[in-house]
């Protein structure tokens, strides 16, 4: 099975509201491409740069791209700014290869973009649940309450009986004399 190769952009102009927003949009769009398993840690690290570039950038716009290939998962997160904050490498960078398969960062003409990946087989895409063994027919048919009970000789269905012996003993066409009658177990 070929997986389909998708993208997604995005541009924002991030501020502290926005960041949540961004965070479900990108939740949504991998959910879509069934991609369930790695909405937690997409997620997070794109909050993670979306807060630092919130802080520490002047210019808010900002591109948060995704690329799946069917095995990777690549998102790539630009701004403006060409310089790296200062504090990055030990807490956004640190939080972000923790995340991540990968990750680096390079500058551009206009700014700079960090990037990191995940790797997500196409059969890993959600967690399969087990499921249990459907019920054989022997176990979803009820099982009478009380075995049959045999007429008796003497009881109301005497007369037929005796009417349908004869015809019986004649050779009659489809008459024949069962063997004992069963009645239906009392109701209850």
């Amino acid at each position: 099975m070929n997986a389909v190769p998708c993208y997604y952009h995005l541009d924002v102009e991030v501020s502290s509201e926005r960041v949540g927003q961004v965070r479900r949009i990108l939740a949504a769009h991998l959910r879509y491409w069934k991609l369930d398993i790695l909405v937690e840690p997409v997620c997070r690290g794109v909050e993670v740069l979306l807060h630092t570039i919130d802080e520490h950038s002047t210019d808010k716009n900002t591109t948060v791209e995704m690329w799946w290939n069917g095995q990777h998962l690549i998102t790539a997160v630009s701004d403006h700014e060409r310089e790296l904050p200062g504090h990055a490498p030990q807490g956004c960078f640190a939080e972000i290869a923790a995340l991540s398969d990968g990750w680096g960062g390079c500058a551009t003409a206009t700014g700079k973009i960090i990037w990191f990946s995940r790797r997500a087989r196409l059969g890993e895409r959600a967690p399969l649940v087990p499921a249990g063994p459907a019920p054989t027919i022997r176990e979803a048919l009820e099982m009478p309450r009380e075995e049959p009970v045999p007429a008796y000789a003497g009881s109301a269905l005497r007369e037929p009986l005796v009417a349908a012996a004869p015809a019986a003993r004649a050779g009659g066409p489809g008459v024949s004399v069962p063997r004992h009658i069963v009645r239906p177990a009392p109701a209850g």
